[in-house]
């Protein structure tokens, strides 16, 4: 499942929406993204091509959830920018961002969640 940024910008209107019909997510990327029929049509016809959307007759609706994608966006740029090491992804993105006592303790929580020694 290989979801471009502008594919992911479309399902993500899709998700918050779905399921609904193509001219109405035609006028829903028109307004957020600035996108034209033709452009959202393309979109549409790489997702459903891909089998990450379906239009019946008119009527788009995702087959994935939203986590799942971005589940999977992730460990691609981990396993590919990172050689698959997380702790090399949060040494990379903690260099320039700083996060806040609270977003500490919750990475903590949940690596403890996580943890394999469950």
């Amino acid at each position: 499942m290989n979801v471009s940024n502008s594919e992911l910008e479309l399902l993500n209107i899709i998700w918050e929406n779905e399921p609904l019909r193509s001219g109405r997510l035609v006028t829903l990327a028109g307004d957020k993204l600035g996108w034209k029929k033709s452009t959202v049509y393309t979109v549409v016809k790489h997702l459903v091509d891909k089998k990450i959307i379906k239009n019946e007759d008119s009527v788009i609706s995702a087959l994935y959830r939203h986590d799942e994608i971005l589940n999977e966006r992730s460990e691609t740029l981990i396993n590919r920018g990172f050689g698959g090491s997380l702790p090399m992804f949060l040494t990379a993105f903690l260099s320039k961002e700083k996060i806040s006592r609270t977003e500490a303790e919750e990475l903590k929580r949940l690596i403890d969640e996580y943890t394999e020694e469950r």
